[in-house]
């Protein structure tokens, strides 16, 4: 099967980038659930501005891409990508003061959890709550991430977007269009990609901040599984647990193939030893039927699944960016 990477793309990228551009390039070691087959080409952006550059070549050509940060709450299919995968490590970030408030700014492939660390160690409060999530800041914009009773969208002050249309612009949460772990840029699939973002913080006292963050840390450590996941599977249903329903529809510790249901957390699924994406997404299949089955409710994936799926899952697959 011939690549997606157009002649014409493929010089103009390796022009800029050289060697960075890999071509049939395996994903699994770029995922939290460590599966996935090859993407046509896979390559490193190391600032916004090398983002930039590439998202501007592949939208003159017509080339498919996705951006991938930390790796988590995503399965590619074991087929693989047809397209290019943009691996986002631009991680600068500094911080501001905006008429006497404090605010974090920072590239989108900078790690959410890092950053907040970083706020906490400065005495700056606001992201407490973003401690233990594993994701990056381009992530958390783009999907409202957030735990322990906060998110994104309490927090952004100002995105940078690039949009093939409006060129940059810059959104606020209103302007997102926030909605429980989801944005605009998500659910209309827009051909927009996070480059940086500021968030609110506020001036408090080390000590208590870090204390926090500990307090966080340490629920999830009791809480959540260990292993390779990608990260809370499905969306909670309004008033109810994602969690609960599957335990409760007697799934936890279900097994197909290599995939297992974690027996501490019911949303989280593992791979171990020995797993495909197929596994994960026929246990995502039977949990989703079962739970409609006993209970009615028809369970949202949290996570995206990307890339070539047999028949019967494409039910299941989001389009990607």
């Amino acid at each position: 099967m011939s690549s997606t990477l157009t002649p014409s793309a493929r010089h103009a990228l390796q022009n800029l980038f050289g060697d960075r551009l890999q071509e049939n390039a395996p994903l699994a070691k770029h995922t939290t659930a460590r599966v996935g087959g090859p993407a046509d080409a896979l390559l490193a952006v190391n600032s916004a501005a090398e983002l930039q550059q590439a998202l501007e070549i592949l939208w003159a050509e017509g080339v498919p891409y996705v951006i991938l940060g930390a790796g988590s709450n995503v399965l590619f299919s074991d087929a693989g990508f047809r397209g290019v995968v943009l691996l986002n490590r631009a991680k600068s970030y500094r911080f501001e003061n905006n008429d006497g408030h404090p605010l974090l700014w920072a590239e989108s492939g900078a790690n959410l959890g890092a950053l907040a660390r970083q706020a906490a160690l400065r005495g700056f409060a606001g992201l407490e709550w973003a401690a233990t999530i594993p994701g990056t800041l381009g992530g958390a914009v783009y999907g409202n991430a957030g735990a322990h009773g906060g998110d994104t969208a309490g927090a952004l002050f100002l995105a940078e977007i690039l949009h093939p249309k409006l060129g940059k612009v810059r959104w606020g949460s209103e302007q997102m269009e926030y909605s429980y772990r989801s944005s605009r840029l998500k659910r209309q699939h827009e051909p927009a990609v996070i480059l940086s973002a500021s968030l609110r913080l506020q001036a408090g006292q080390k000590e208590e901040i870090l204390a926090r963050m500990e307090a966080n840390s340490s629920h999830r450590r009791r809480s959540q599984p260990p292993g390779a996941t990608m990260g809370s599977m499905f969306k909670n249903p309004p008033g109810d647990y994602a969690g609960r329903l599957i335990e409760a529809a007697g799934l936890k510790g279900s097994r197909i193939g290599g995939a297992v249901i974690s027996p501490v957390h019911a949303n989280f699924f593992i791979n171990e030893e020995g797993c495909s994406a197929a596994d994960i997404a026929s246990l995502i299949q039977l949990a989703r039927e079962t739970v409609a089955e006993r209970f009615g409710v028809q369970l949202e994936l949290e996570i995206e699944l990307l890339g070539e799926w047999p028949g019967h899952l494409n039910g299941m697959v989001g389009t990607s960016a």
